[in-house]
């Protein structure tokens, strides 16, 4: 994928906020300290677009990034910080409630996971509230470097056996610091768009 332009468009917390040009959008969501910002960075080949938050579990907000005009990006807030107290979980899931409803656009939800763990009872919740919306799954086993290759099968039965993924779901190891698995997402990011109905550009 050959990115040409990159932006963030906006951080929206209500429905109203959101964008409305009808562009299809892929949704990244995962613990706070899972990497997805550092995924983000990775796949779009910058250093510093999408910035991790200073306070862990803190951002409740819903950025939506802007590819090459065709695309959004969608950087769902982060789960699962323990010292988070009950209301803002609160917050959390009516901010994440509002925007699965019936958000349209969106195509699919990549879910990222520590491939080097046993996903959360928090990251089995999420799977399954994204099943429950009715939205197309794709897994995203991140810092894929902290193991070799040779233990990548053993890490991926574990993530499937534990989120009680579907058959045709699919698990993708990545790694921002080797780029191993960054052809491999674009192609499905690609193919995801390309199922509902919307013409990507790949090059």
């Amino acid at each position: 994928m050959k990115i040409r332009s990159a932006e963030i468009t906006m951080s929206a917390v209500n429905k109203s906020q959101y964008p409305d040009e009808g562009i299809p959008e892929i949704a990244l969501v995962g613990r706070s300290n899972v990497g997805k910002s550092s995924i983000v960075n990775t796949l779009l080949n910058r250093r510093n677009f999408a910035r991790t938050s200073q306070t862990p579990g803190k951002t409740r907000t819903i950025n939506f990034y802007l590819i090459n005009k065709e695309f959004f990006f969608v950087d769902l807030p982060g789960y699962g910080y323990a010292k988070i107290a009950k209301s803002e979980k609160e917050k959390w899931g009516k901010i994440m409630e509002r925007y699965l409803a019936d958000r349209e656009e969106l195509c699919t939800i990549f879910l990222l996971v520590d491939i080097r763990h046993e996903p959360s009872n928090d990251d089995v919740i999420m799977y399954d509230w994204i099943k429950h919306f009715g939205y197309n799954c794709v897994v995203i086993a991140t810092k894929a470097d902290k193991i070799s290759r040779g233990q990548y099968q053993k890490h991926i039965n574990i993530i499937r056996k534990k989120l009680q993924l579907e058959p045709d779901e699919k698990i993708i190891p990545i790694s921002s610091l080797k780029k191993t698995g960054v052809e491999e997402v674009w192609n499905e990011i690609v193919h995801q768009y390309h199922e509902n109905g919307y013409d990507v550009t790949v090059d």
